[in-house]
């Protein structure tokens, strides 16, 4: 991939939060800050890995980029005709043109499916919606489309039932790529799928990136899933990315304490590695209530005094390494050598 591509989408201060509302008349008593100021680009063609803990805010942020949830502060400007557009500034009836070149594949392949329609239909229903093909032609799309993620083109007439978890999955692929989209949003696609067939799934997105000129916002809760497919990593962790870099740099000299603890999670294929597990104390604190200062401070073992006063500043400490720590020129944290 170019490094000079142009930037595809670039997500500035994005921040949504979820009232909390109590009692008959539904009073407003406190937010849960999902997504609590946000920022990264991701460039054309490449893939920008989205990682941290279940409840980070992760899948939030990728909605509040499709415009699925409307977000609390923030803008997200994407690349449209060779001009950046706010996509929260576009006019409601010009979304259905804008959502032609950004897609989602989810999470789950069994609910994400309509279990009373056929396979045809599911693959073809963007085509027929955007007014793209009919008849015929709107038949061979579907085969063309059926045949690029590696299925059979004699199942379009079946129903999801009759298929496997990672067979649904590729069905809800090709679903995402019936109006050849820019940009793809991957939520946490095979966090639902046996392991054996999680390498079959990365490897046929890997292809049809390729194929297709596709950019990814990959969203996962495994460093190890994400690490071969994405160009770039940003680690998240209550609402906030905590450090972002090339994937290469971020598993070999990370420079967060919550990133090195994922990566001591990450499990090695050499045999006489000993693992050095490190185990965060206490559990995540509440998006409800989040903690002063750095919100990691209190799983933090570097943990210093101006950790619980002060907020780190999101700053750029190497070439395209970003990362919010007060400690970060000071620690030496471990990452993965593969030698």
């Amino acid at each position: 991939m170019e490094s000079k591509a142009p930037i595809l989408l670039e997500v500035k201060n994005l921040k949504k939060y979820f009232p909390i509302q109590q009692g008959f008349f539904h009073r407003v008593a406190g937010h849960v800050r999902a997504v609590d100021g946000v920022n990264f680009f991701i460039r054309e063609g490449e893939t920008l890995g989205l990682v941290g803990e279940s409840g980070c805010g992760k899948t939030t942020t990728g909605r509040c980029i499709l415009r699925a949830y409307k977000p609390t502060a923030g803008t997200v400007w994407f690349r449209k005709n060779g001009e950046m557009v706010n996509v929260f500034e576009v006019p409601t009836k010009e979304m259905k043109a804008l959502r032609r070149e950004m897609q989602i594949i989810f999470q789950d392949p069994f609910s994400s499916l309509n279990p009373r329609m056929t396979v045809m239909d599911i693959v073809s229903e963007p085509l027929r919606i955007h007014g793209i093909a009919k008849g015929a032609e709107l038949k061979s799309q579907v085969r063309e489309l059926l045949e690029a993620v590696g299925l059979k083109t004699q199942h379009m007439n079946r129903y999801p039932y009759a298929f496997s978890g990672g067979q649904r999955q590729r069905i809800g692929v090709a679903r995402a790529l019936a109006l050849r989209p820019k940009l793809i949003v991957c939520d946490e696609p095979v966090s639902a799928l046996d392991v054996s067939v999680q390498a079959q799934t990365l490897n046929l997105l890997e292809d049809l990136q390729k194929e297709f000129g596709l950019t990814y916002l990959f969203i996962a809760h495994d460093l190890s899933v994400v690490e071969h497919i994405s160009d770039r990593v940003a680690v998240m962790y209550l609402g906030n990315i905590v450090e972002l870099a090339s994937a290469e740099e971020l598993y070999a000299d990370p420079m967060h304490p919550y990133t090195e603890a994922l990566l001591s999670a990450v499990p090695r294929t050499d045999p006489d590695h000993v693992s050095q597990r490190i185990i965060l104390e206490g559990d995540v604190p509440s998006p409800a209530n989040p903690p002063p200062g750095c919100k990691f401070h209190p799983r933090c073992r570097y943990m210093q005094e101006i950790c619980q006063a002060e907020i780190p500043e999101w700053r750029e400490l190497s070439s395209d390494h970003w990362v919010a720590c007060h400690r970060a020129e000071e620690l030496s944290l471990a990452g993965i050598d593969y030698g």
